[in-house]
């Protein structure tokens, strides 16, 4: 699933192609990529035919154009394989193509893609959101990211220490900070030398503090290599793959050694996913069960 990196690469494609654009034209080809627009397929074409996209925003792994003169915006979320293409003109998005888009200036036409239809597009009303800043209905119950100004490290790593469960369960709960999926926090807690396991409680607000900026730093350098691709599903918005995954540290490494220590990486079971971990680096805490390793 695309993370706050690969988010942000298509943000700033959108933002450069399509923002300031007048919409003539909006088809849909799956309902459900519409589903989270109650009105239906019909209304949900109707409210943007006409309309003018403005600024591309983005928090966590949500995306939105706000529609100038109003207070509504067109609203996504990629799911596991969505992509939005902004194509040369007259190029097809393939089978997989959802929503399309076209424009009065005739340029290049906005598709929604997505293989695995678990991505959907909305309008959505804009709502008070944090810092005066309005954010679609489905983006006001998430926390901040780590990018924005309202981000507090400190008061979220008290947060962080005050859960119950598991760091890296912590870590990706949106509800405390927006954006961070399985690959950055293993790779946040690899520069961290935290076993993902470690009970929340067991970290001092120092170590929680320098967690939090691990993971924004690790974002940071991803966003500078076009996001991680792992295959074709995750492109920018003119098809093009990013190159982070040939610089991780630890998520996908099982087997290969350690870059810091030279111990080999393992994988291990993780709530229906895969956690990666140095095993010298990133010892497990004392008092925890033990579980499965395996290979690559």
């Amino acid at each position: 699933m695309p993370e706050l990196p690969e988010v942000e690469v298509v943000r700033a494609g959108l933002q450069r192609w399509v923002a300031g654009r007048r919409v003539e034209r909006v088809q849909v080809h799956r309902d459900r990529s519409v589903r989270r627009h109650p009105a239906g397929p019909g209304d949900f074409c109707d409210r943007l035919a006409g309309a003018r996209l403005g600024t591309a925003r983005r928090r966590g792994k949500f995306l939105w154009l706000e529609l100038a003169d109003r207070q509504e915006a067109l609203v996504g979320h990629l799911g596991m394989s969505g992509q939005l293409l902004v194509p040369a003109s007259g190029a097809a998005g393939g089978t997989h193509t959802r929503v399309s888009v076209e424009f009065s200036d005739g340029g290049r036409p906005l598709l929604f893609v997505d293989q695995r239809t678990f991505g959907w597009l909305a309008v959505q009303q804009l709502v008070a959101g944090t810092a005066d800043r309005r954010v679609p209905l489905a983006v006001a119950s998430i926390a901040p990211d780590p990018f924005e100004p309202e981000f507090d490290p400190a008061e979220v790593a008290r947060r962080l220490r005050r859960r119950s469960g598991s760091v890296k369960t912590a870590l990706l709960d949106q509800n405390l900070i927006a954006g961070v999926g399985n690959i950055y926090a293993d790779e946040a807690l690899w520069r961290a030398r935290r076993h993902w396991a470690t009970p929340c409680h067991r970290l001092s607000q120092a170590d929680a503090v320098g967690l939090l900026g691990h993971a924004r730093e690790v974002m940071a350098a991803a966003l500078q290599q076009g996001g991680t691709s792992f295959d074709s599903l995750y492109v920018n918005v003119n098809g093009e793959s990013g190159y982070f995954s040939h610089t991780l540290d630890a998520y996908g490494r099982a087997g290969s050694p350690c870059q810091r220590c030279g111990a080999a990486i393992v994988r291990e079971p993780y709530a229906n996913r895969s956690s990666f971990r140095c095993p010298r680096c990133q010892r497990r805490p004392a008092g925890l069960p033990k579980v499965g390793r395996t290979g690559r």
